[in-house]
Parts: C-alpha cells; structure tokens; sequence
C-alpha cells in the first residue's frame, strides 16, 4: 500500500537529515516478516489508564534456595553446608526469610506491594538454557514448541494491524534481542531500545542499505511501503527518544544496567505513551562457581532498581497502573556443588509487585526433604502466574493465549 508522500510528518529530505541510520533494534528483529505483510486495518489507540505489565527477566537460572530462604528447614543447611544462608536474613514469616541484598523489596513486601509466588515450574522441566527459556516464553510446557510468545499471543489477540505513525508501540523492550515473549503476527506493534543513550545506533551495513533504500526514486513522488515502513519507524524512534530525553525521576535510580531500563520504562509510562507491556532483563544468575558474592550482587542490584522504580510510579501517581513481575528461566538444583555454586535446577519463587497486589508468600513450599543432586517437584505451574496477569490485569481470555485453563494464582 503506497502512502502519499506529502501525508508524512516529515518530507524524505528531512527526515534522512535528522533521523540518521535505523538498525535492526527499531524493528525488533523482524524486518523480513514485518515487510512480508500489507498494511492492515489501524490497531485503535489504547485507553491512557489501561493496565500495564513490565517483566524483569533474570536470566541465567536465579537460585530461589538462596533469594527466599527456608531458614527454619533444616535440610536446606544440610544440603548447602557453605551456601546455606543465616545472617541478617530479612523475615517473612516463621518460615521464610529474603536474602539480605533484597532490602528494598522486603519493605514492600512490608507495605502488602510484593507477592511472592513460591516453587513455581512446569512438568517435564528442561535444564537448557535455551529450551527453558523458550518455554517460559512461549507459554508451553516441556514437550511442545510454539513459534508464538504468550504476549505475542495477547498482542495478536487484542490489537489489529499495523500502528498509524503517530501510534506508539503495544510493547517495547530494552536490549538489543526480542524476546520470545513478544513474537506474534503484528511484530510491527513491538519496539525494542536501548538501555541507556541515543537510540539510534551506528549505522551499520544493514543500516546503510535502508538509507539507500529511503533514497531510491519513486514515480510520482510516493515512497514505496517498504519506505514508509522505514520512515515510520524511525519517527516513532524519534518520538520514543524525545519522551525518555526530558524526563526527571522522582527518586534516584541505581546506575546498573536494570536500573537504566527501568528509568527508560518509568519515563515512558510518565510520557503517558500508550504501551501496555515492556520487558526488560538482568543477566549473570548461572552461578555455578563462587555463587555467594556474586549472587549477593545480583540481587542487590534487582532490589535496589525495583524498589527506585516503584517509588518513581508513586511519587508520579502511576503505580496504580502497573505491575511488574520477574522470572527466571529455571532454579538451581537444592544441593551445592564442589566449586561453592549451585548447577541448573527446575523451580524457583517469582516476584509480582505493584500497588494493586495482594502482599504475601503465594503458593506451597519447596519440599528439601531430597538428596544433593535431586532437584524440585514445582508446586505452581508458571502458567498458572500467568492466567492470573492474562485474566485479572491485562482483561484478556487466558485460555485462548495458553491454549487451555490453568487455576490462577491470587495475587490480585
């Protein structure tokens, strides 16, 4: 579908002048199938105060022994002689206690603004990075591939074509890979960014050839669609960046890489942008080796870009609006291993956090009545997390994205 070129917020001139080169990062991967479609009907613009959800992907396999510990279990010691944890524990109840670096989100775990949803896993577990990642995203269990994500899927489901020009995107994400959350048959509805600077890069072989393509002559002064499809893009780009750019936080946030995605979310649910989902992600939580001090850090640095992020929505009067939930890929086995580190595992709790949570340790309690290399018999299927934000927060019909109804989780 050709567009006239006098119906663009910017002449090719212009725009070639003061937008730079477009990578691979503004399509979110997916130039070859975003192109491969024809323009369909507008997808119309979300309502301002519709819920949104941010994910924090802890990749790597976070080790939920050690982030909510069972320090009344005496097995847990016996199974981890030099990992178990006993000092400065942050209580939860009789039982259950958070690691020490997770002080910001043990006083909103306090405050009734923190869920945590125990043991949670899925049948038949898989300890690839890789295929367990996969599952997770795609919301399938262990023996079935999905080309779709489970927010691809709610994407697909709730928004129609492609996004007018002036349209922001369903869903962004910070990083340079979309994850598979988002994979759907709309990827034109996702954007995905950087966690700190421009978001334009340099311009790259790939980035140089659509300038060439945005310079080719058209007859009679119409760009073709793959050029409005360029032009269109980087002026939500620049859109995107003029939002992030003049935006001042309330509180101060941690200069990590989460805390600089969170930042960028947070400016852009200030920004009102009609987004509904984001997802951002902290790497290093396969810790096989020396895991104490480097999963202290982990941690740490989770606590302190969560919590920052929550009291900007605060203070901004957002926080009605969001929840924010983690996942890992899977938990680390029970038992420690030879070099002071714990190797892949299956369950692990989850974080959900927001105003409208309902405060509490969700779910049943690994059992560690087990022997050192046995792993986890999950209790809460990660699907089940996900009917409840499918159903109570995003208002869609979970089991037509997950394929069948699994018992929601009452956190909201």
């Amino acid at each position: 579908m050709n567009t006239p070129q006098t119906n663009l917020p910017l002449t090719r001139r212009e725009f070639m002048r003061g937008a730079g080169g477009i990578g691979f990062m503004a399509f979110s991967g997916f130039a070859p199938a975003f192109l491969a479609r024809s323009a369909m009907a507008q997808n119309p613009a979300p309502e301002k105060d519709r819920s949104i959800l941010v994910i924090i992907q802890l990749a790597g396999g976070n080790d939920g022994l050690n982030t909510v510990i069972p320090h009344a279990d005496d097995n847990y010691y016996n199974l981890r002689p030099t990992l178990g944890l006993k000092k400065d524990l942050l209580n939860l109840n009789d039982q259950l206690s958070l690691h020490p670096s997770l002080g910001g989100l043990h006083r909103l775990f306090d405050q009734d603004q923190l869920s945590i949803v125990q043991n949670v896993g899925y049948p038949n577990p898989n300890r690839s990075h890789f295929r367990s990642t996969e599952i997770w995203e795609t919301g399938t269990d262990g023996d079935t591939y999905n080309t779709s994500g489970w927010l691809g899927r709610f994407l697909d489901n709730t928004c129609s074509g492609a996004p007018a020009v002036e349209a922001d995107p369903a869903a962004i994400h910070i990083g340079d890979i979309t994850p598979q959350s988002y994979l759907s048959e709309n990827p034109q509805l996702v954007f995905g960014m950087k966690s700190r600077g421009s978001l334009t890069r340099g311009r790259s072989p790939a980035e140089k050839a659509y300038e060439k393509l945005l310079g080719a002559e058209h007859g009679e002064g119409n760009p073709s669609y793959l050029q409005q499809t360029m032009m269109n893009t980087l002026i939500t780009e620049r859109r995107i960046e003029k939002m992030i750019a003049g935006y001042k936080p309330a509180v101060p946030y941690p200069q990590t890489a989460l805390g600089r995605s969170l930042l960028r979310i947070s400016s852009l649910i200030h920004a009102d942008a009609e987004t509904r989902l984001y997802f951002a992600s902290q790497g290093g939580y396969d810790t096989h080796v020396n895991q104490v001090g480097n999963h202290a850090r982990l941690l740490g640095q989770l606590s302190d870009a969560m919590a920052a992020f929550q009291a900007d929505l605060a203070a901004n009067r957002k926080d009605d609006q969001v929840l924010t939930m983690t996942f890992s890929e899977f938990g680390r086995r029970p038992g420690e291993n030879a070099s002071r580190g714990t190797d892949h595992g299956t369950a692990a709790p989850l974080f959900v956090m927001g105003k409208d949570v309902k405060g509490g340790v969700l779910g049943e309690a690994p059992n560690l009545n087990l022997l050192p290399k046995q792993d986890l018999s999950f209790s809460t299927d990660f699907r089940s997390v996900y009917t409840t934000m499918l159903d109570n927060w995003l208002q869609s019909d979970s089991s037509q994205i997950l394929g069948e109804q699994f018992d929601a989780v009452p956190f909201i």
